[in-house]
């Protein structure tokens, strides 16, 4: 794939759209495009707060949106409700005149998506660790991380990482929320991203660190998450 062909784009709630949005200057959310310059199709990750935002930047750089990948179903990523606040989602975009936007998440985390957004089984693509989603011919590869919920999954492109709330430059998801699970996410951040090489690019799911990416290397060498290495040392810093 050449750097022409390959469309990404970081956007940060709040900021570079939903700029009026006071929960999504708040919650610093990054929502992502991905796709295919010459075929002219992307892909939205996260798609949340004003997604009718995010599908008329796709457009303005010439392309349409053909479909949302998820990473996990908290409200902030995908719409719902959430601390007395209404958000924007994955409804709002299916309901999008001229938009045709499958939701492909992981199996896991399909009933949750459904809860809080409202949107059918028609309206998903359900999918494993491992699957290959594709816009255009760019391809997505869908890596399962669950930990932050059963059916977290983090997104492989063109040696980068979108890692949704699985990790972040510093520090990783909780895992006190229903469905947190802290032994499953160390072993997504200890072995199941063992693979993801120090080289590949880190794009987390909100903004909480001064720079809005780095190297996996970089992570690994100053994330703390990465200096226990026991389970037994996680778990009582994660008070499982």
């Amino acid at each position: 794939m050449t750097d022409d062909r390959l469309y990404f784009r970081q956007l940060l709630a709040g900021r570079d759209f939903a700029a009026e949005d006071p929960i999504a200057r708040q919650m610093v959310n990054f929502a992502y495009l991905v796709g295919d310059r010459e075929k002219a199709e992307a892909l939205v990750v996260d798609p949340a707060y004003a997604v009718g935002e995010l599908v008329g930047i796709a457009a303005a750089d010439g392309l349409r949106v053909t479909g949302a990948l998820v990473t996990h179903y908290h409200p902030d990523h995908v719409g719902g409700h959430m601390m007395g606040w209404d958000i924007e989602g994955v409804a709002e975009l299916l309901a999008l005149d001229g938009v045709d936007a499958p939701i492909h998440v992981h199996r896991e985390e399909a009933f949750g998506v459904k809860r809080v957004t409202g949107a059918s089984d028609s309206d998903l693509v359900l999918h494993d660790g491992g699957d290959v989603v594709r816009a255009g011919d760019v391809e997505v590869t869908l890596v399962h991380t669950p930990g932050h919920t059963p059916g977290s999954q983090c997104f492989l492109v063109d040696g980068r990482l979108v890692a949704g709330d699985t990790l972040f430059l510093d520090g990783c998801g909780r895992t006190d929320l229903p469905g947190g699970d802290a032994d499953e996410l160390y072993y997504s951040l200890t072995q199941r991203l063992a693979a993801v090489g120090d080289d590949t690019v880190l794009y987390p799911g909100h903004m909480y660190s001064p720079e809005p990416s780095a190297t996996m290397g970089e992570t690994r060498q100053r994330n703390y998450v990465f200096r226990l290495p026991t389970i037994e040392q996680w778990r009582m810093m994660m008070g499982a």
